[in-house]
């Protein structure tokens, strides 16, 4: 009896221990998924910071041709699988470091090309006062043949018209287009100046050619930004036209000129040069009108005709510029007055010459265009690369005067103008 009880108290306390055991048991699962979820949740804490500097890796494609930034993330995904799963979201620093060096790389790219930046092809644009004169075509081939020497590039554009308002958007698109230097024929010495102080202001040396702004004193005028005005000496050349032409009218008669528009420094300049010479003639010689064309030779030539009806003992014409001068005589050649009505072209295009032959026109005053484009891209070339010491504010061209007498020598030939 004694027996059975002990037996039965020694199942009893094992059960219980068994019981007690089997409670215990599930402490330890408990704490394990307690304890996973808490790693995992410091890992992926980890990662965000670890991605957070990634987009200044963006930034590697920029440099992913230089070979250093190539071998970099080849490393980085090599390394990557040489981590234990277990470690795979702690190797996200390491990838942080490799995205914080490739900036180096993007660096290395930046000092690749700047040494290409600055040995990059000089770009000097001409702006002429209007496309297809003559004269222009002239000034262009001076200004090619130089850029050429230099081994920089032209840009060479301009309106349809001697006209600010069409100029203007030119000069607009060559800031845009961030060129080196300006070598520009301004169309008007007043509205021109705002335009061309934007371009001056852009850090674009400015060089005006043929035309000026302002009084063209750059030096103590009112407008003094730009390097260079370099053209005719015009109150001269107007001077020495109509000295010829009233020479050839015999010393006495009555003139009248053929001009552009009022604001055109160089026409305006060649008008006051003759009026200075018909002064010089103490009365022998009168001004009996000015006319202004809009650079149109239709319509000189309807003004010269009218003229020539109000006045029909007219002696001389001047023309201040190739159109004028070109509907002047045509307006002389149908009044059938050829020779006896004497007329002075300033400009020689290849039409002047032919006109001169043909005793429509007897003189002809040639500038030196091709001088102007050519000196123009020097004195550019030069300023770009900081050498201003041989830059001289005004550069004066000089004439060739061209009659029937010497037409047809070296000089006069060499001074023609070119169409094309």
């Amino acid at each position: 009896m004694q027996l059975r009880s002990w037996l039965l108290s020694g199942l009893l306390v094992t059960s219980t221990a068994l019981a007690a055991c089997a409670q215990s048991a599930p402490a330890a699962p408990t704490t394990a998924p307690a304890a996973a979820p808490t790693t995992a949740a410091a890992a992926p804490t980890t990662a965000p910071a670890a991605a957070t500097p990634r987009p200044a890796a963006t930034t590697a494609p920029a440099a992913t041709t230089a070979p250093a930034a190539t071998r970099a993330s080849a490393a980085t995904t090599t390394a990557a699988p040489t981590t234990a799963p277990a470690g795979a979201a702690t190797s996200a620093p390491a990838a942080t470091s490799a995205a914080t060096v490739r900036p180096a790389a993007t660096t290395a790219a930046a000092a690749t090309t700047a040494p290409a930046a600055a040995g990059k092809k000089l770009t000097v644009a001409l702006v002429v006062g209007v496309k297809g004169d003559p004269f222009y075509v002239t000034m262009e081939k001076g200004a090619r043949a130089k850029a050429q020497e230099l081994g920089v590039d032209l840009i060479v554009d301009g309106p349809a018209q001697f006209n600010p308002v069409q100029q203007t958007p030119i000069v607009d698109a060559l800031i845009a287009r961030k060129i080196d230097a300006l070598l520009i024929a301004p169309t008007d010495k007043q509205a021109m100046i705002e335009p061309l102080k934007r371009v001056n202001d852009a850090g674009i040396k400015v060089i005006t050619v043929d035309t000026y702004i302002g009084d063209g004193d750059y030096e103590k005028g009112p407008v003094t930004f730009p390097l260079s005005y370099i053209g005719s000496d015009n109150v001269q050349g107007g001077k020495i036209a109509c000295d010829a032409l009233i020479k050839a009218i015999g010393g006495k008669g009555k003139l009248y000129i053929q001009n552009v528009k009022p604001g055109i420094s160089t026409t305006d300049q060649r008008e006051q040069g003759c009026k200075e010479s018909i002064q010089a003639s103490g009365g022998a010689v009168t001004l009996v009108g000015v006319d202004y064309n809009d650079d149109s030779a239709a319509k000189a030539a309807e003004q010269t005709t009218a003229l020539l009806q109000r006045t029909p003992d007219l002696a001389g014409i001047f023309g201040t510029n190739l159109f004028s001068a070109e509907g002047a005589a045509q307006a002389v050649k149908n009044a059938n007055l050829t020779g006896t009505v004497k007329i002075a072209n300033f400009d020689a295009p290849e039409q002047a010459i032919k006109d001169l032959r043909d005793n429509v026109v007897d003189l002809v005053i040639a500038q030196k265009p091709a001088d102007m484009g050519s000196t123009g891209v020097e004195y550019a070339v030069n300023a770009i690369k900081g050498d201003t010491s041989g830059i001289k504010k005004r550069v004066t061209t000089g004439y060739v005067v061209i009659d029937r007498t010497n037409v047809d020598t070296p000089e006069a030939q060499a001074a023609i103008y070119k169409s094309q």
